[in-house]
C-alpha cells in the first residue's frame, strides 16, 4: 500500500504543480462552478446539476496542467488530498494569503515562480 502524505506533506508538492496564475484561476473558477452546480442540485434536486459539479469543476482544472504547467494534475496521485487542496488554494487566494505561500516554494530551473 502506497504512503498517504499528510495534508501539510502534501501542500507545497500540490501548490509546485500550480505555480502559474493561470492554471490557478482556471482551477478558482472550476471549484466555483463546480460548488455553484452542488448548490443548485441541493436548491432542485435536479440530478443533472450534481453530475454537472465534478465534470465541470474537473473538466476546467485538469486542462490547464499539461497545457499550461506542463504536468499531470496531482488528483491522480492522491485525489482526496488534492480536493482538499483546490479549497485551501482558493480560501487562501481570497484572503490575499497565496503569494506568501507561493514565496515559500523552493526555486525550480524553469518555473516561474508565482506568476
Amino acid at each position: 500500500m502506497a504512503d498517504r502524505p499528510s495534508f501539510a506533506a502534501f501542500w507545497p508538492e500540490y501548490l509546485s504543480a500550480h505555480r502559474d496564475r493561470r492554471t490557478r484561476a482556471i482551477h478558482y473558477f472550476g471549484t466555483i462552478l463546480g460548488v455553484a452546480s452542488l448548490l443548485a442540485f441541493l436548491a432542485t434536486m435536479n440530478w443533472r446539476f450534481l453530475v454537472a459539479a465534478p465534470i465541470v469543476s474537473y473538466g476546467l482544472a485538469m486542462p490547464s496542467h499539461p497545457l499550461i504547467e506542463g504536468n499531470l494534475p496531482k488528483t491522480f496521485e492522491h485525489p482526496f488530498l488534492s480536493f482538499a487542496a483546490d479549497f485551501y488554494m482558493l480560501y487562501l487566494w481570497a484572503r490575499g494569503r497565496l503569494a506568501a505561500e507561493l514565496a515559500r516554494l523552493p526555486y525550480v530551473a524553469g518555473q516561474r515562480r508565482g506568476t
